[in-house]
Order: C-alpha cells, then sequence, then structure tokens
C-alpha cells in the first residue's frame, strides 16, 4: 500500500522538490498552496491532490481540517519558513515583522500540527522544516539572529508536541535540509534541490515507527539543540 503524505507549502523550492521525490518513490501526495494559479509545477505531477491554504491563517487551517475530515496520512510534513526582516535586529524589529516570522516559522507550523495529529496514523511521522540555524548550541554570532531565534522556537514547541502525543508513538522530527541553492538560500549554496529532497525523503523512511524527537540534517547527521 502507497504511502501517504500531506505536505505543507510545496508549491516552489523544497517543498516542490520533496513532491516530486515523493511523488517519484509512489506516495500518495496531498499537497497545499497558498496561490494555485502559481502551482503549474506541482499539478503537473499526475495524482496530487492539491489545496490552498494560507498556514497563518486560523481559519484557513480549520477549513483544510473540515475538507480533509475522515483522511489519514502516514507522514504530516510541514514546511513553511520566511527569513524576516533584512535588517535582522532586535531593536530594530516591529511587532508586526515579529509577529509575522514567529508565526509563520514557528507558531503556525505547530498549530496546524497539532490540528491534524489526529489524521496522522499511531506511528507516523510528523516532521517540521527546520534549520541547523535553530541550534543555541552552535549560534556563535548575530547573522540572521531573529530568524535563528524563529527556528529555535520551532524546535522548541516541536518538542511540546511530541510529548503531548504520549501512547499514539508519533514519531516528530526537526529537520534541516542542508544549504540550498533556493529563493531563501541563494546560488552560493552547495546542495540542489534534488539532492536535500532525497535525503529528507531517505530520512522519513529512516525513522518510521521511532516514536522519537529527533532534530537531524538531510544525511541522518544529529544537530545538537
Amino acid at each position: 500500500m502507497a504511502k501517504s503524505i500531506l505536505l505543507i507549502g510545496a508549491s516552489r523550492g523544497l517543498g516542490l522538490g520533496l513532491a516530486k521525490q515523493l511523488h517519484a518513490d509512489g506516495w500518495q501526495i496531498t499537497a497545499t498552496v497558498r496561490d494555485p494559479a502559481r502551482a503549474e509545477a506541482l499539478r503537473a505531477l499526475s495524482g496530487v491532490h492539491i489545496e490552498q491554504l494560507d498556514i497563518d491563517d486560523a481559519e484557513a487551517q480549520a477549513g483544510l481540517q473540515q475538507r480533509l475530515r475522515g483522511e489519514l496520512f502516514d507522514v504530516l510534513f510541514v514546511n513553511a519558513g520566511i527569513a524576516g526582516p533584512q535588517h535582522q535586529s532586535a531593536s530594530a524589529a516591529t511587532q508586526a515583522e515579529l509577529g509575522q516570522l514567529f508565526m509563520t516559522n514557528a507558531v503556525a507550523p505547530v498549530a496546524l500540527a497539532e490540528r491534524f495529529a489526529e489524521q496522522v496514523r499511531e506511528g507516523g511521522t510528523v516532521a517540521f522544516m527546520s534549520s541547523i540555524l535553530g541550534s543555541i548550541e552552535l549560534n556563535d554570532s548575530s547573522y540572521l539572529a531573529l530568524y535563528k531565534a524563529s527556528k529555535a522556537a520551532l524546535n522548541c514547541l516541536g518538542r511540546g508536541f511530541h510529548a503531548e502525543q504520549g501512547e499514539r508513538r508519533l514519531t516528530v522530527l526537526q529537520l534541516h535540509p542542508g544549504w540550498v541553492r533556493t529563493d531563501m538560500g541563494g546560488q552560493d549554496a552547495p546542495l540542489d534541490i534534488p539532492t536535500s529532497c532525497a535525503g529528507l525523503a531517505a530520512q522519513l523512511a529512516a525513522h518510521v515507527g521511532s516514536g522519537k524527537h529527533l532534530y537531524i540534517d538531510y544525511a541522518g547527521e544529529t544537530l545538537p539543540w
């Protein structure tokens, strides 16, 4: 029986790359996009079910839950992230800038996971697209300070989410995709999207049923919290 995934944020970049990888691997894919008019590449993958979602919108999350009621998934993969304000300065940041950054990168992904947890099969996996930049132990500069803080918050909220699952034994993965040539990663990044996404897919397979909460990269290396 084909594995099934609810993939949040799949119109471009790593989300689209992961959809292509899992489609090639024979998965049944339900994928969300913010703007269906800009999802041509995703629509080109036969059999992918596409839903519209702005992850920051609680009513939109509730609507998606209603439309997908009764469906069960082996994996929920939440791929959502923004870089935040260009200045990356706590002293310069506005309430609106911080609210947007932390909502999109940390709060909304975990809120969605809480909403859909019962639709992930017992022993299934919830994965969040995190970043090595969310590691507090490895943080030795102010580079991308606000972005780093938002990903550290995602890791922290992911820990609490995992603890709440109890006997359902959901595996929760905080996944670092590597430094990838995307709109956010830039053209100097050493990894291409297919390499990263093949690794991410491999981690989904490697840790299925473990019931653990792990912070790892696309190659399976454990990262320090």
